[in-house]
C-alpha cells in the first residue's frame, strides 16, 4: 500500500513538475512576441474583422479549465510533434521577417508571427506535457488558431465570392416578393432606386465569427462528427441567406418609403440585428441535432 501510494504521489509530483516547467516555457515564449503581441491587439481592436481575436485565448483558456478532470497524467513523449510544430514556428517566422523587407502588409506580418508564436507554444506543450495531454486537449489548442488574422489576399476572395453570392441570393428574394428588378451582376435597378451590392457589404465578418460560434457549440453540445459537421456547414448558405435578405429589406424600403431609406440606420448599424437573426436557424439546428444525440443515449 506504501509503494501504490508513493508511486502515485511520485506521479503527481512529476506531472505538477512538468506542468511548470510549460508555464515557464510558454511565458518565455510570450515574452519573446510580446511585441507582435501588442501589436496584434491594437490591430485587432482597430480592424472589425479581427476583434474577435482579442477573445480567443480566453476562450480556449475556458475549454481546457472545464475539461481539467479529462485530461491524464501518463506522460507520452512525441519527439516528431515537437520537431514538426519548431519546424513551423521558424518557417512562419522567417517568412514574416523577410516579408518585411518586401510588400507584406501588416495584417499579413502580424498573422506570420502568430503562427510562429502559436506553432512554438505547441512544441512546448508537446515536449513538456507529452502526446495524451495535447490530444485531450486538442480543440482548445487548435481553436488558438482564431488568433491569427485572415490573410488579404483570402479575405478579399471571401468578400467577392460572398458579394456575389448574396446578389445571387438577394435576387430570388425580390422575384419571390414580385418586385420589379432588373440585375446587372451586383446592381439592382429598383423601382425609383439604383442599389449596388459593394465589397464592404459583403458580411464577411458576421460569416467570419458565425463560423467560430458554430465550431465551438458544436464542440460543446455535440458528439457525432456527422453532426458537427451539418452544424458548421450550414454557416455557408445561413451567411448567404442573412446577406440576401439583408439587402432585400433595404430595396423594399427604398422603393415603398423612399430613396433616402439607402441611408437609414438599418442599412448602416444594421449588421448586428442581422447577425442575431442568423443565430436562430442555427441555434434550432443545434437543438434539433442534440435532441437527436440525447434520444440515442
Amino acid at each position: 500500500m506504501n509503494d501504490e501510494n508513493s508511486e502515485v504521489n511520485n506521479g503527481e509530483a512529476a506531472e505538477m513538475s512538468r506542468l511548470r516547467f510549460c508555464l515557464i516555457f510558454s511565458l518565455l515564449v510570450l515574452l519573446v512576441y510580446i511585441k507582435p503581441l501588442i501589436s496584434l491587439a491594437m490591430h485587432a481592436a482597430a480592424v472589425d474583422l479581427h476583434s474577435q481575436i482579442l477573445l480567443v485565448p480566453f476562450i480556449s483558456a475556458y475549454l481546457v479549465y472545464i475539461q481539467r478532470d479529462q485530461i491524464p497524467s501518463k506522460y507520452v513523449p512525441f519527439p516528431g510533434a515537437v520537431i514538426a510544430a519548431s519546424f513551423s514556428g521558424l518557417v512562419a517566422l522567417f517568412l514574416a521577417y523577410g516579408g518585411i523587407l518586401s510588400v507584406l502588409s501588416e495584417n499579413d506580418y502580424l498573422g506570420l508571427m502568430m503562427l510562429s508564436f502559436l506553432s512554438f507554444l505547441t512544441a512546448g506543450g508537446f515536449y513538456f506535457l507529452g502526446r495524451k495531454w495535447m490530444a485531450a486537449v486538442a480543440f482548445p489548442i487548435a481553436f488558438l488558431i482564431f488568433m491569427v488574422p485572415l490573410p488579404d489576399a483570402l479575405v478579399e476572395s471571401l468578400e467577392t465570392g460572398s458579394k456575389l453570392g448574396s446578389a445571387e441570393v438577394a435576387n430570388w428574394f425580390f422575384q419571390l416578393t414580385g418586385t420589379p428588378v432588373l440585375r446587372d451582376r451586383t446592381v439592382f435597378q429598383l423601382p425609383g432606386i439604383v442599389i449596388e451590392v459593394a465589397q464592404e457589404c459583403s458580411g464577411i465578418r458576421s460569416s467570419w465569427v458565425l463560423f467560430i460560434t458554430s465550431l465551438l457549440a458544436s464542440y460543446m453540445f455535440l458528439k457525432g462528427p456527422w453532426r458537427r459537421t451539418v452544424l458548421v456547414l450550414l454557416v455557408i448558405p445561413l451567411g448567404l441567406i442573412r446577406n440576401g435578405f439583408r439587402i432585400l429589406v433595404i430595396g423594399l424600403l427604398c422603393v415603398h418609403i423612399g430613396p433616402h431609406m439607402i441611408h437609414h440606420m438599418i442599412h448602416r448599424k444594421g449588421g448586428p440585428f442581422f447577425f442575431v437573426l442568423s443565430l436562430i436557424p442555427l441555434f434550432l439546428l443545434l437543438w434539433w441535432l442534440r435532441r437527436g444525440e440525447v434520444r440515442k443515449e
